[in-house]
């Protein structure tokens, strides 16, 4: 099916982009003397010393990201991602249906992980947008949150569906990558829950901030398991 090899190659840029865009901003912030007297001098607030925040959560994404000229990189970076997000479920979704017509229509992944990617880009325009107002800040709260809660629905949905068929599509599939994409789901569910306390609540600054970078790369590893997941179709190659 030529459709497998169109989805392992959108999983693998959804997984490659956004984690080197992020960790370029993560890099422009820590060496911002690099871009003194050049026409990239880095903004005083997206300065920081050296940290490796997935361990020390010294600096959130937003303050590496949000200001120039790293947001020259993260804004389109993101919103390019998320393209590419809409254009794997909707890839997946015909997929599966051609596969399974029946599964694929009790399925909502598509929705979700398309609501997902809308959020994604809402977050990347507004990200930096200074406008002191209560309602804005919740907006901007809201966005990032819908973002993460409809992509991990989308992809418990999604794994739900492909364990239910697995023996439809064993030609197709690593079954072993399944068993994985399982509980890449079922840990970032639990993450969630068990830090919410932790989210809801003041302080703990350091733990929210390493928390952000590292279930950031826990959801984008789905889609580079996806990769893994579906086989290559070398027939579909050839031709």
């Amino acid at each position: 099916m030529e459709k497998i090899n169109q989805i392992r190659i959108l999983s693998l840029w959804i997984f490659v982009l956004p984690v080197i865009v992020l960790n370029l901003c993560l890099f422009i912030s820590v060496n911002y003397d690099l871009f003194e007297n050049t026409i990239f001098v880095v903004n005083q607030i997206g300065r920081t010393g050296f940290t490796i925040p997935y361990i020390d959560g010294e600096v959130s994404i937003s303050r590496t990201a949000r200001t120039y000229p790293s947001y020259l990189l993260f804004k389109p970076g993101m919103i390019i991602t998320a393209l590419l997000l809409i254009k794997y479920w909707i890839s997946t979704k015909a997929l599966l249906e051609k596969i399974n017509i029946e599964t694929a229509k009790k399925n909502l992944f598509l929705l979700f992980g398309i609501l997902s990617a809308i959020f994604l880009i809402l977050h990347s325009i507004f990200l930096g947008v200074s406008f002191e107002h209560d309602l804005y800040k919740f907006f901007r709260r809201f966005v990032i949150l819908g973002f993460v809660l409809f992509e991990v629905i989308a992809q418990t949905l999604l794994v739900i569906s492909l364990f239910k068929i697995k023996n439809t599509i064993s030609q197709f599939i690593n079954k072993k990558i399944l068993i994985l994409k399982i509980l890449l789901v079922s840990l970032l569910i639990v993450i969630a829950l068990a830090s919410l306390p932790i989210l809801t609540s003041s302080g703990h600054t350091h733990f929210k901030h390493a928390l952000e970078w590292n279930y950031f790369i826990g959801v984008v590893l789905f889609y580079l398991l996806t990769f893994f997941f579906w086989r290559k179709d070398l027939k579909n190659q050839k031709s």
